[in-house]
């Protein structure tokens, strides 16, 4: 595009131009300083959105469009600030350094997730492992133990322990990252297409550092070394290569396929491919209209097909006026776009498009990729296979959605085809900085366009913007699109992928976090300990006239002071195991073993989409335990976002049967038998199904209409659509159905068959449901042509051709579609939030189609329905043209292009009329009734954040088991938004319960963790909840909250729901839980102390930031009941052993220092001290934390009152840690003065006649009862009583006999040589180790054996029932999920239609009686004081009314589905929409238009199901 011709006139726009709107999503807080250094490093700069501009009161305007100038100052600093890319232009001095290389150096294409190489592994491995205090601990300890005068027996030998721990976790840490690097070398060696033998001038050869090549040596040697041993356990691929190296030989089948005659072959054994690929131009195809023109064969495949050739005839027309020919045909000359291949220049022909490796590939490659390929690198688009420069991207890596994504070629290099094509090509990207903005960009192309006729001419400089729209990012795969062409702008690290892989919140669990405070007193313990031990023997050494003075040779330090300072040392290396360095490694051990079996666990598996659940930290599985709040988002995580559209309402007239959830709760509450109610109006909805196929046939033979696929079920639709109920209503629905045929951004698929199949591709679900209606009710969309839409609208194939799409976005809630009619009339459909279309209708006109259509949007919103309205606008040719210049200005925009975009979009979409309204159902997942009903059994408390209606979001929670019929629901809303409002009703409700907000009240409730009683449930929108959130109120607000037994907030952006969790996680001091589905529940994930994400239908962006990922809401029962509480347990029970063992074992040495002055003697060998937690007492510890169970799994589910102990965190305690300490000191004494006595009174010898009262067989004596008793306490611990606890106990046990054994059968053994033999040998040892025990563990037995008998806990008398066969009844199941209800009565999979039965002479049913108006009279049932007229609170007085129609002709049914929900839901509760304005009725038929007059009112946003 010309950039200097942009303010030319032009009467007739370019066929199809689309704003990609790009979401803004702001940056968390916590990202933000995460990835300060990033913005910093690349000035990134963000734009501001228009929406809030207009918000705060600045009305937008066209004026400051203006066109830019190519040697304007912004441009210039905008290449200050970003990169200029050259192709085929040598280089400005500029942009050269001394040398004359590039100045400019990028990133390489290269991307390295592991932490280390096979260089850094050692020393950076090492690095990280002592970042742990404790292995800081023992390496100092194994210091100390160097010098002799600490009395270190070997210490060669003790560094034993601290070597075999950090060697696990370096194996632990190593595999880890083997499987990133493993990942990394797959994609930086995968193969794609680059442009070979021709010279990039942004890059020069890379001068490769001798590091560097150390670095690749030993990689490469070590890739050698694992491939050959590989090699020699497996068979060599066929033709002795390797899958990457077949990958690079090998044609792909694909790029053969597509070759024409005329393409030239490429020699098979070579690597490149000389010519493109790709079909040659078919000219003559694209121009030929016919009613086979969508045939996927017949499709151009070139887009030289629409392009014109005589360059210089229409450079010299593109300023001149339509002529009179033209005008009278509706059309005008092509704008010409230019093209940056230079017809004049000479090229050598040898470059080629080679297969290369990811890695390769730079800044300034033309590379081309091929239909199912990945993108390796940022890439502008240059040329696509369609005829229109389209391509289409999955970005499911990238954001986590996987709806396609529609990218365009830039005008300038749609010619470009061949490898030739890109050596004529000369032209200069100016590209901004790299920064983390996934949904915006801006960068121009400049050239100059040469005349070929003109061979000595200067040209003419031309510019074309590029956007996000023509950008391909890394890690996207291209789809529905045979090959694109184009060029790299960001490589590497500077990809935005890269810079988005940003960094999740490190999180650990509370255990975690406890533990390091029991570490510490561990540590305050032992330098008491050693205190006593150094001032005792400095004592001692002080004292005169003592035995020392005759035995000893004077001591080690030479004074009392001295000898007391190395004596403190000393104790630290024989007390050392009193600091568990190897707790930290088994907690690992157990944490990943615990991942594994909720990986493995085939009960939440969800075979749909072939998902586990997958731990993604392995390191809060304790915290699942814990957990008191549960925060979910609603549509796709208690819903399935698999959209079904429902309902309808057209020209006043509401369409449609269904049955939803939200109805079946609610009368649910009015105590109807849903079962036989829902049986009944499925039977209805059966027969009206038949009926509207039958008619729907009659019209139109569709062949595109599938029974099974039906989900709107009206027949008076059908039959108003045939003109039934005049020519008005007739034409309406056709209008309506029209606009939801032509205002979308669908992708057709057709499916051969017969009878073929067509299938939607949208950016939305919502958006697919709506247009498979449409094809339903005969307007099928089959495809897309060059510059429009082909509908066959029953059984008429018409071409309407788009003029431009406004898309929708989060701060738009709307999209539109300028549309040519075939009759030339232009139209712009505009669909979007109820609210913002009716903001935007023409002032005054239509109140009564308004009101009614206002009244079946609230209708719809009741039965839990989405909404949606739907609008028109006719244009004259006038008015668009002048409005088109100004969007052709904003979309050449460098600068602000996304805000001038918005504003143009803005100008257009007003003074719209009103065609109607749409209703979608969302329906809820499988079993999350049960599920939600199980967690609040458990004591677990559910809120529910959602951005959806109050009045859907209500309905919800009573389908789905939060909210019941006897609740006083407290709807929460501030009229005004004055803080003062808000504290005034924040005071009224918390008075109800007795409160004030108090910091007193604060402190009780933190210490409360009882389930709120089922009396008071709140429901709050985001307007509201912003007030409450404030410093001044959200105390009072949580306290509210603490009362109610459900919380609703509705309406709320994803930085408000990170907010509520962070306010109850903070000011109630408890463990929090996150679930969501969405990109906008990330940051609610990331600040609960749990996160979970399901891989739903919309995408992963969730479950790629989540710590946990399931695939449906119902297994999160059994993740938190199940797992979590096993876990907690385990680890608690775990933890408090290790502390024990270890006092214990220490103790028992302490206690033996009284009787030698504390000089640090060893008790017992230096082998048992070191042994000792790494293998006599380990395996019973670990295994308890990883397979102990109180009971099954199912008795969990079963029971779920069990979790309350972990709510009320009892398995954790203080309490519990000190007990344990205790009694770990009273029996190391028991174990050491047992040994101890035996040899006071008298010694033993062996039958040799040598004596055994030395201290290392003194020492046995001990050792070994102190690691029975150990191994016995863990076993009495234990709930789990198998074959391999008892085993590995008995192991534990032996292990130190054995090891006894063999070490004293060697001489090396020293003093120690033959212990084994003569200790074992003895009666006295065998009766003291039997006593010890007894003596040892009779308190803990004792205590254990009255708290189950006369304080038993809730698993105790679980236990005892489980032993008496109450719970038998749970193994006839595979796995015990509480029995669920008979199929839901809204089930949507309605069987096969009964036959239509013969009326006898029986009168009829209540429900078939005729519903006279509501204004006829009051009753009991139907009175609403807030009511208009004296019945149900709106001015509705009939049914099936228009605005002007002939009364409707019987269909035979006997009431309508609209009539019967309205009746029942005022029978159980008046509107809360109609009372309170939010997007009511009464709202929307007030509010006046605030977009199409003067005044600017500030309205509230609907609910779009444009999602």
């Amino acid at each position: 595009m010309v950039i200097k011709t942009q303010g030319e006139e032009s009467h007739v726009s370019n066929p199809i131009k689309r704003i990609r709107w790009a979401t803004q999503r702001v940056t968390g807080t916590n990202e933000r300083h995460v990835r300060q250094s990033i913005l910093d490093r690349f000035q990134h700069r963000k734009a501001g959105s228009l929406e809030k501009k207009r918000q705060s009161g600045e009305t937008p305007h066209l004026d400051g469009i203006q066109e830019e100038s190519e040697s304007s100052e912004a441009d210039d600093t905008h290449e200050t600030r970003g990169r200029c890319i050259y192709f085929n232009i040598p280089l400005p001095d500029s942009a050269k350094d001394s040398d004359g290389h590039p100045a400019a150096h990028y990133e390489r294409n290269k991307i390295r997730t592991a932490k280390y190489t096979p260089l850094s592994f050692v020393p950076k491995n090492l690095w990280f492992q002592f970042h742990n205090i404790a292995n800081i601990y023992f390496l100092f300890v194994i210091l100390l133990g160097i010098y002799w005068i600490f009395g270190n027996p070997n210490p060669a030998l003790s560094s034993v322990p601290l070597i075999v721990i950090l060697f696990l976790t370096a194996v632990k840490d190593g595999i880890e990252d083997w499987r990133r690097t493993v990942l990394d070398n797959e994609l930086n060696n995968a193969p794609t297409h680059r442009l070979a033998d021709w010279n990039n001038v942004n890059t020069s050869e890379d001068s490769i550092s001798l590091w560097r090549k150390i670095k690749k040596a030993t990689t490469h040697a070590m890739l050698s070394t694992y491939q050959s041993w590989s090699s020699k356990r497996q068979k060599k691929p066929a033709g002795g290569k390797t899958y990457a190296e077949r990958a690079l030989d090998e044609t792909r089948p694909s790029v053969d396929a597509r070759r024409s005659v005329s393409s030239i072959q490429s020699d098979p054994d070579e690597e490149g491919i000389k010519m493109t690929s790709v079909p040659s131009p078919l000219p003559d195809k694209g121009r030929q209209l016919g009613s086979d023109r969508l045939a996927v064969d017949d499709r151009p495949t070139t887009s030289f097909s629409f392009e014109h050739e005589e360059i210089p005839n229409t450079v010299n027309r593109q300023l001149s006026a339509p002529s009179a020919k033209e005008q009278e045909l509706g059309r005008a000359p092509a704008k010409f776009y230019g093209s940056i291949m230079d017809p004049l220049k000479d090229v050598p022909g040898r470059a080629r498009f080679a297969r290369d490796y990811w890695k390769s590939i730079q800044v300034g490659d033309f590379v081309r990729i091929y239909n199912e390929d990945q993108i390796p690198a940022d890439i502008v688009v240059l040329s696509t296979s369609d005829p229109d420069g389209q391509c289409y991207v999955e970005t499911k890596n990238l954001d986590g959605e996987t709806n396609l994504k529609v990218r365009q070629a830039l005008h300038c290099g749609r010619k470009m085809k061949h490898a030739k094509d890109c050596e004529k090509a000369s032209f200069v990207i100016e590209s901004e900085a790299p920064n983390v903005n996934l949904y915006q960009y801006s960068g121009v192309a400049r050239w100059t366009q040469r005349d070929p006729r003109k061979p000595e001419g200067s040209g003419v400089e031309m510019a074309e913007p590029i956007s996000i729209n023509n950008l391909l990012l890394r890690g996207c795969s291209l789809r529905n699109t045979d090959w694109i062409l184009g060029v790299v702008v960001y490589t590497g690290r500077e990809t935005k992928i890269m810079l988005n892989s940003g960094i999740t919140p490190s999180k650990r669990s509370r255990i975690a976090r406890d533990l390091n405070w029991y570490v510490i007193y561990n540590f305050v313990v032992l330098f008491f300990m050693c205190l006593v031990s150094g001032i005792v023997q400095g004592v001692t050494w002080a004292k005169s006239r003592t035995s020392s003075d005759f035995f000893e040779y004077g001591s080690i330090g030479g004074n009392p002071a001295l000898d007391g300072f190395i004596t403190f040392w000393s104790s630290v290396i024989l007390f050392q195991n009193l600091v568990p360095i190897s707790l930290y490694i088994s907690l690992e051990i157990i944490r990943t073993a615990q991942a594994f079996f909720i990986y493995s666990d085939t009960f939440m598996y969800y075979d749909r989409i072939d998902y586990p659940c997958t731990p993604k930290s392995w390191n809060i599985s304790d915290d699942l335990g814990q957990i008191e709040y549960i925060f979910s988002d609603k549509t796709g995580t208690l819903t399935q976002n698999v959209m079904e559209f429902k309902k309808c309402t057209i020209n006043g007239v509401p369409y449609g049967e269904a049955y939803t959830e939200a109805q079946a709760g609610m009368q649910r509450r009015q105590g109807v038998d849903i079962e036989a109610e829902g049986a009944k109006v499925h039977k209805q909805i059966a027969e009206d199904r038949v009926k509207m196929l039958q008619d729907l046939r009659k019209m139109h033979a569709n062949p595109y209409l599938h029974d099974d696929e039906l989900t709107f079920v009206a027949p008076d639709f059908v039959v108003d659509l045939g003109g039934a109920s005049g020519p008005v209503q007739k034409n309406a629905n056709e209008e309506f159905m029209l606009a939801l045929a032509l205002c979308h951004t669908v992708i057709t698929e057709r499916t051969p068959g017969d009878p073929p199949k067509l299938e939607f591709k949208a950016q939305s679900p919502d958006e697919a449901a709506l247009v498979a209606t449409a094809r339903d009710c005969g307007f099928t969309v089959m495809g897309r042509s060059n510059d429009g839409i082909i509908l066959n609208v029953l059984g008429q194939e018409k071409e309407f051709t788009v003029l431009n799409t406004l898309e929708f976005n989060s701060s738009r809630k709307r999209m539109s579609a300028i549309i040519r009619m075939p009759n030339g009339k232009i139209i712009l459909y505009c669909k979007g939030a109820d609210s913002v279309i009716y903001s935007r209708l023409r002032p005054g006109e239509q109140p009564q189609l308004r009101r009614l259509t206002g009244e079946h949007l609230e209708m719809f919103a009741r039965e839990g329905l989405r909404t949606l309205c739907i609008a028109c606008k006719e244009l004259n040719e006038e008015e668009y043209q002048a409005w088109n210049k100004e969007h052709d200005l904003a979309a050449a925009a460098i600068i602000d292009r996304e805000d001038k975009l918005e504003a143009v979009s803005d100008a257009i979409e007003r003074d719209l009329t009103l065609l109607g309204g749409t209703a979608i159902e969302d329906r809820l997942q499988d079993g999350v009734p049960d599920a939600i009903a199980l967690l609040g059994d458990a004591g677990i408390k559910l809120w529910v954040l959602t951005g959806d209606k109050v009045e859907t979001a209500i309905n919800i929670g009573f389908s789905c088991n939060l909210l019941n019929n006897d609740m006083d629901l407290i709807v929460f809303k501030i009229e005004d938004e004055n803080m003062d409002s808000a504290e005034a009703e924040l005071a009224k409700h918390l008075e109800a319960f007795g409160l004030s907000g108090t910091d007193e009240e604060l402190h009780v409730a933190r210490k409360d963790h009882s389930a709120p009683k089922p009396t008071h449930a709140i429901v709050i929108d985001g307007e509201s909840l912003k007030l409450v959130l404030e410093d001044r109120l959200r105390q009072k607000f949580l306290l509210l909250c603490k009362q109610c037994k459900s919380v609703l907030c509705c309406r709320v952006s994803p930085s408000q729901k990170a907010a509520v969790v962070r306010m109850v996680k903070g000011g109630l001091d408890v463990m929090t839980l996150s679930v969501g589905d969405g990109a906008n529940d990330v940051a609610m994930i990331q600040e609960a102390d749990v996160g979970v994400g399901i891989a739903g239908e919309e995408g992963r962006q969730a479950v790629m930031s989540s710590d946990y990922a399931i695939g449906q809401f119902r297994f999160l029962q059994r993740l938190i009941l199940v797992h979590g509480r096993w876990s907690y347990r385990r680890l608690a029970e775990t933890i408090a052993n290790f502390f024990y063992k270890n006092i214990v074992w220490t103790f028992a040495l302490f206690w033996y220092q009284i009787y030698n002055n504390f000089d640090v003697t060893y008790l017992f060998d230096y082998t048992y001290i070191l042994l000792v937690n790494l293998a006599f007492t380990s395996l019973p510890v670990i295994f308890m934390g990883i397979l102990d169970q109180d009971v099954s799994d199912k008795v969990s589910l079963a029971v779920p009152q069990l979790y309350r102990r972990g709510i009320e965190r009892k398995e954790w305690t203080s309490l519990k840690f000190w007990t344990y300490m205790l009694d770990g000191i009273y029996q190391s004494v028991v174990c050491y003065y047992m040994g101890h006595l035996i040899f006071a009174p008298a010694t033993f010898e062996t039958s040799n006649g040598l004596g055994i009262n030395d201290r290392p067989r003194v020492g046995v004596y001990i050792a070994c009862a102190t690691i029975v008793v150990v191994n016995l306490y863990v076993l009495m611990n234990m709930y789990r009583w198998d074959w391999l606890f008892l085993l590995l106990v008995a192991i534990s046990i032996l292990l130190i006999w054995f090891w006894t054994g063999v070490y004293t059968a060697f001489s090396s053994s020293a003093q120690f040589y033959k212990a084994a033999p003569q200790v074992f040998g003895q009666l006295s040892f065998w009766a003291m180790v039997l006593l010890t025990a007894a003596v040892c563990l009779l308190p803990r037995f004792a205590a254990k054996a009255f708290q189950k008998i006369y304080r038993p806990r809730d698993i105790d008398i679980i236990r005892e029932q489980v032993s008496q066969g109450k719970y038998n009844h749970l193994d006839r199941y595979e796995a015990y999920v509480p029995p669920a209800k008979l199929p839901s009565a809204a089930s949507s999979e309605v069987s096969d239609p009964p036959k239509p039965q013969q009326r006898g002479g029986k009168g009829l049913a209540d429900d078939e009686r005729p519903m006279y108006p509501p204004s006829v009279a009051n009753t009991a049932t139907t009175h609403n004081a807030r009511s208009q007229n004296g019945s149900d609170g709106t001015d509705y007085t009939g049914h099936r009314f228009s605005l002007e129609q002939p009364p409707r002709p019987s269909l035979d049914r006997p009431r309508p589905s609209f009539d019967r929900m309205r009746e029942s839901m005022d029978r159980i509760r008046p509107s809360f929409e109609a009372s309170n304005d939010f997007t009511s009725a009464a709202l929307l038929t007030r509010l006046e238009s605030s977009h199409s007059g003067t005044a600017t009112r500030r309205t509230l946003h609907g609910n779009s199901s444009l999602r």
